[in-house]
């Protein structure tokens, strides 16, 4: 499974501690409607046995529009996504963060996910060309 390729439904880890944790997406939204942040909020539910979380992902509005607007990437849902599975495979690999409920994704974590966003998008359509 590749979690660019559906950030709907996969798995993540392990992690510090062996586990295995089954993530699914539950939305997208502005954050300006539920917490007045200028963000777009993407959110999972994660569970590993019986222990369960929420986790959204915080991508800076004005952020997104700035690397947007230096890089020429055009932000879509799809894309934020993508970047927000980045995140959450990150901080549930490396045990950072595991404890929040809100993971905020720095500019520089934008560029890296971004780049490897761009990488499998690449090599998809290379397997994936008729």
């Amino acid at each position: 499974m590749n979690s660019m390729e559906n950030f709907r439904d996969f798995q993540l880890g392990p992690d510090p501690f062996g586990r295995t944790w089954h993530a699914r997406f539950k939305y997208l939204q502005g954050g300006i409607s539920i917490r007045h942040s200028d963000s777009v909020d993407v959110c999972f539910m994660i569970e590993s046995g019986d222990e369960q979380a929420k986790k959204v992902v915080v991508l800076s509005h004005p952020e997104i529009l700035a690397f947007s607007k230096r890089s020429g990437r055009v932000i879509t849902d799809t894309w934020c996504s993508r970047v927000a599975a980045c995140k959450l495979r990150q901080v549930t690999e490396n045990g950072e963060d595991m404890d929040k409920e809100y993971l905020t994704v720095t500019p520089r974590e934008i560029e890296e996910y971004d780049a490897a966003i761009r990488k499998w998008e690449a090599e998809w359509i290379r397997t994936h060309a008729a």
